[in-house]
């Protein structure tokens, strides 16, 4: 008799460690992602801004909330760390930093670099001086 165990092994993704390669790699999805789900909503309020004084008013009025301050400082780390990932994915096309030191170092930079963007931009929303 066969010792052979062809089942299937349940993985738990959250307690595998993922190099920082990877999580670059998992958050450029998922900023991805999640600019691309605000755009209706970005959409419709520009649309509603354009429209006439009343809806500018009324987009200047729902912008100073700070459920949409928080959204707009989520939106900007997203475009931040998508921007700064895709700008490391193309050197890495090129074959620039892909030494596994150098891969790690472009990778902590691309997370701490939408980090400070995502951090002066809400300073900047929410009114606080630098």
């Amino acid at each position: 008799m066969s010792a052979t165990d062809n089942r299937p092994v349940f993985l738990n993704l959250l307690r595998i460690r993922q190099p920082v390669m990877a999580v670059v790699s998992i958050f450029h999805r998922i900023s991805g992602v999640l600019m691309i789900l605000s755009l209706p909503g970005l959409v419709y309020l520009l649309n509603l801004s354009l429209a006439d004084q009343a809806g500018f008013t009324q987009v200047a009025g729902l912008l100073t909330s700070p459920a949409l301050k928080i959204l707009a400082v989520l939106f900007c780390w997203a475009l931040a760390h998508h921007i700064l990932a895709g700008i490391r994915f193309i050197l890495l096309d090129f074959d620039l930093g892909i030494e596994r030191d150098a891969a790690r170092k472009t990778a902590w930079l691309v997370h701490a670099g939408a980090l400070v963007v995502s951090a002066v931009l809400a300073a900047l929303i929410f009114g606080v001086s630098l």
